[in-house]
């Protein structure tokens, strides 16, 4: 028995070995091109077998500058072309905008549905391997022109995948549309509402206002009217007090006259010519004194003081008196106050309130019709392609042919070296001859 270990080993000649490999590949090519023709049919059946895949895309671009310009200019809402973009990208990558519109379109994902699956499985499998969110690379710098967003679906046979495509791109704009006026109105009301915090605000001020100005007017009456009262009541004391000081006064002057037998006026140059002879006198009395009232006479000066103590009043000696009567009677109604009572529309009346006025007339009245807004530009729809973008079956009948060759060639040099040493093992070390 011979011994492996006694082999002689092959012989390292480069330059034969090649030759005689050739030679052996030559004498080899049937196997070589069999194998060759059965991977190249296996990679042509597959080809033609399996399932062919389609694929649509389409690309969306910022919206024209006139499509958004009547909600950026109101006031309220700002939406730049590039956020209006990105948000739209944002819908179209959204899970739940995705699923919505899986589910509010059954009858086009019919034909992906599997048996057995799911809406959820099916929806699963569609939302990961099918369809796909393209956007410009992070990395390098994007400006306005060049922006965009694509979106790819890769679809079986028998499904309509552009019009999938266009209606998911339409729902998610249509979604976007329905947020922004959704955002839109809730500014608008949340704006109003600040406005009539604000209105409310200046009403309660007005009317704080209003009725610090009541008691303010009220506080200055009744202090007017207690001091009209104080005075008059002083001015009747002092009317009374006068009066019986001319009481007095008369009742001293009737008893020097009674004394002096005064009943009748007279002066002090007519008594004194009572006393001289007769004959024709002329006098004449110049004197810038007062004349004593003893000479007004016993019935003059009885008949005055009957009359002051029988008054009842002395309001009429004084004009003050009425004077302040009358400023009685005017504050007995406040026409300021009343007037200030009786306003019907006291808005007219707030101060500084025109802008609020006219910002929520501005807001009520303004009419922006969201559902037409062109948050971007499709720049490209979804069309039918016209053949699949995969199997490619030129290049995988090629890549099969070649890859045949490969392994056909590569089991030739195996078989080459498996039977060279089958027979240096069988004839002690020396060749019998290529193996056929």
């Amino acid at each position: 028995m011979t011994s492996i270990s006694r082999i002689p080993p092959v012989s390292q000649s480069s330059d034969i070995d090649f030759f005689a490999v050739v030679q052996s590949l030559w004498k080899q090519k049937f196997l070589i091109v069999a194998v060759t023709l059965a991977v190249g049919a296996a990679a042509g059946a597959y080809a033609f077998l399996t399932t062919p895949e389609y694929q649509v895309s389409t690309t969306l671009r910022p919206a024209a500058l006139n499509d958004l310009d009547a909600l950026n200019r109101s006031g309220v809402y700002s939406l730049p072309r590039e956020q209006a973009l990105t948000r739209v990208g944002a819908a179209l990558d959204s899970y739940d905008v995705r699923l919505g519109y899986f589910r509010a379109n059954p009858q086009l994902f019919a034909p992906l549905r599997m048996p057995g699956q799911t809406d959820e499985q099916a929806f699963e499998e569609f939302n990961r391997n099918s369809i796909k969110l393209v956007q410009p690379d992070p990395k390098k710098k994007v400006d306005l022109l060049s922006a965009y967003i694509g979106m790819e679906l890769r679809y079986p046979k028998n499904v309509d995948g552009d019009e999938i495509l266009n209606g998911f791109v339409k729902y998610a704009i249509e979604s976007e549309r329905q947020q922004v006026a959704s955002d839109l109105s809730v500014i608008i009301k949340n704006r109003l509402n600040e406005l009539d915090g604000k209105l409310d605000a200046a009403r309660a001020g007005y009317e704080a206002g209003k009725e610090s100005q009541i008691a303010t007017l009220l506080e200055k009456d009744n202090l007017t009217r207690a001091q009209l009262q104080d005075e008059l009541r002083a001015l009747r004391v002092q009317l009374k007090a006068r009066r019986a000081d001319r009481i007095a006064q008369l009742d001293e002057a009737i008893s020097i006259a009674r004394s002096l037998g005064l009943k009748k006026p007279s002066t002090p140059s007519a008594m004194a010519s009572e006393g001289e002879s007769g004959g024709n006198v002329i006098r004449t009395e110049v004197n810038n004194q007062q004349i004593p009232l003893y000479f007004m006479g016993t019935d003059a000066l009885e008949a005055e003081r009957k009359a002051l103590r029988q008054r009842t009043s002395d309001d009429f000696t004084d004009p003050r008196v009425a004077q302040i009567g009358k400023e009685l009677m005017l504050l007995k109604n406040n026409r300021r106050i009343e007037s200030l009572k009786q306003r019907e529309n006291e808005d007219v009346f707030l101060q500084n309130i025109e802008p609020l006025r006219s910002e929520m007339a501005r807001l009520k009245k303004l009419d922006i019709d969201v559902m037409r807004l062109n948050l971007v530009t499709i720049d490209q729809y979804a069309l039918e392609p016209l053949k699949p973008v995969w199997p490619k079956k030129s290049l995988m009948i090629l890549a099969g042919l070649a890859v045949g060759g490969m392994l056909g060639v590569l089991l030739a040099i195996i078989r080459y070296f498996v039977v060279l040493r089958m027979t240096k093992v069988a004839k002690g070390g020396e060749p019998l001859g290529n193996p056929q």
